[in-house]
């Protein structure tokens, strides 16, 4: 099951916690407006990030990126958040059948 982490404060989840959350891991931004599709079927664990409603600001997404994340999306329709959690864990972790 994945661990689920609700954060207020963006700049200091992402300075302090959130290098040691995601050690070890591939680290995905998932973003609307982003040029690389989500990868499919991962073998490996995962930090995913998920935004408000309407995407991160481009100083949030810089952020993310510079914290080593990499940003990605599931194409030209834009998810409310309800529906793109489960689309995103379903497609990163999904068996093929």
């Amino acid at each position: 099951m994945p661990e689920i982490h609700i954060k207020k404060r963006f700049k200091p989840f992402v300075e302090d916690e959130l290098p040691a959350l995601s050690k070890g891991t591939r680290q995905l931004v998932a973003h609307p407006r982003e040029e690389q599709v989500c990868p499919h079927h991962l073998e490996e664990a995962c930090t995913l990030i998920i935004g408000p409603e309407g995407g991160f600001t481009e100083y949030e997404v810089n952020k993310l990126k510079e914290a080593g994340f990499e940003g990605v999306h599931l194409g030209e329709r834009i998810l409310r958040v309800e529906t793109a959690v489960p689309v995103l864990i379903s497609r990163l972790f999904g068996s093929t059948f």
